[in-house]
């Protein structure tokens, strides 16, 4: 089958309705892309926009917009350019920096539900899986990249992952199409280019076929990631507590690779992806510390930490900030999150006598007592945070709901007997949404 039946029928299958944006750098790959995917948007009737992004990383690469401005303009098709700055250094690299620039700018265009289609082909999946061979990686490196996948707003396709190479190139060629080469993919001092260059070409001369089975292994792999994904689904629910932290027992009931397996979901929800030998640090030194140890282990920019059995990860973003007044049903920007008090008929939290005008939000008040809901008498709140098991870390971050002196509430904690709703009785609910993010939104 041609290239543009194929390319036509990915198209229907995974997007078959919906704005196109098309990934430009003016190279072979994306310049067959764009090609057929303004046949597509023609055909259908469907909005369409070429994307290219500026690294400003080469001189070469300044001729490349205009150039990729006059082919997008050939096809009806406009064309948006993309500054960027990319980040560099002596311990950074070069390659992942361009592509985490080139991702935040393309992502940042897709409006609601839009698709950006790129142009990776059969080739560079199958130097994917190689790159995650040589790390060592397991299988979701080894699933390499995804035909879709969500990005920003909208979502990524790669519509192209089942084609060769050297079939875009035969199809550029008879098209009478012209294209810009990348200097520095001569570079072999990347790893990519590497592969592209030195090992690529001799395995397809031995085994022609190679990157199509290398793709079925890929495809294999994505396949026992998902359920490897959903098992962790079935077993992080009960192993979470209130706080967000992980419970070390839990863990341990677990074989080591069901165990593992969900450790390492729940450390990459919170933007952590660690290597076997270092799960295992987190495993040994961390989860099974003396009891009375305040064990820590730095990794990427963040902490883990152990707190009463359970691990964390505590995320520290924004700074309290402390509210003299309230209004109902208004919502209230706290730094650490926001909170609203709504009135309803039952399931209140508070008694409908308080006013909210005359409450107060303060942070980290000393000296306090609280007797919560179902406790037989008060304590100090020192106390009451070892057992309801706040993390040292988020104490301060806990908004008090404050009567003048007196503790209203510890949000999202507890509320303290006499200030409580009765069972069925209307009163206020407290809504209270965690987070810096959170904290921004009115």
């Amino acid at each position: 089958m041609s290239l543009y039946p194929r390319f036509l029928q990915r198209i229907n299958d995974l997007y078959p309705q919906g704005p196109l944006y098309v990934a430009f750098s003016g190279g072979l790959d994306s310049t067959v892309l764009l090609v057929l995917a303004a046949r597509l948007a023609a055909e259908q009737a469907r909005e369409i926009h070429a994307l290219h992004v500026h690294h400003g990383l080469q001189a070469a690469a300044d001729a490349w917009p205009a150039h990729c401005a006059r082919v997008a303009e050939s096809l009806n098709v406009p064309c948006r350019i993309l500054q960027v700055k990319v980040e560099t250094g002596p311990r950074i690299s070069l390659e992942a920096a361009a592509r985490n620039a080139r991702y935040a700018a393309l992502a940042d265009e897709l409006p609601s539900g839009a698709a950006l289609l790129t142009g990776h082909h059969l080739d560079d999946q199958a130097e994917t899986l190689l790159l995650a061979l040589k790390r060592g990686a397991g299988i979701a490196g080894l699933a390499a990249m995804p035909e879709c996948k969500p990005l920003g707003q909208g979502i990524q396709l790669r519509p192209l992952l089942q084609v060769s190479r050297a079939e875009l190139e035969r199809f550029a060629t008879e098209q009478g199409l012209s294209w810009v080469e990348d200097p520095s993919n001569a570079d072999n001092r990347f790893d990519r280019n590497f592969l592209r260059n030195e090992i690529l070409p001799r395995l397809l001369a031995q085994w022609p076929a190679f990157a199509h089975t290398a793709s079925r292994s890929a495809g294999l792999c994505a396949e026992q990631l998902e359920l490897a994904e959903a098992l962790a689904g079935q077993d992080l629910p009960a192993l979470q507590n209130d706080h967000g932290g992980l419970c070390v027992a839990g863990l341990s009931r677990l074989s080591q690779t069901r165990r593992n397996n969900a450790l390492r979901y729940w450390l990459a929800r919170a933007g952590l992806h660690l290597s076997l030998s270092q799960l295992k640090v987190v495993w040994h030194e961390l989860a099974q510390a003396r009891v009375d140890a305040d064990p820590v282990f730095n990794i990427g920019g963040k902490t883990l930490r152990r707190y009463q059995g359970h691990l964390y990860v505590p995320v520290l973003q924004g700074k309290p900030v402390a509210a003299s007044l309230l209004e109902p049903e208004q919502w209230l920007a706290l730094g650490v999150g926001r909170l609203r008090l709504c009135r309803v008929e039952d399931e209140a939290d508070l008694r409908v006598d308080l006013a909210p005008q005359q409450l107060h939000i303060a942070f980290a008040v000393s000296g306090l007592r609280a007797r919560p809901v179902g406790r037989s008498g008060s304590r100090p709140l020192k106390k009451l945070w070892q057992e309801y098991g706040v993390p040292p870390w988020h104490r301060e971050r806990v908004p008090l709901l404050m009567l003048g002196e007196q503790l209203v509430a510890a949000v999202g904690v507890f509320v303290c007997s006499g200030f409580a709703a009765k069972p069925g009785q209307p009163g206020w609910k407290m809504e209270w949404t965690p987070g810096a993010q959170a904290a921004s939104l009115h």
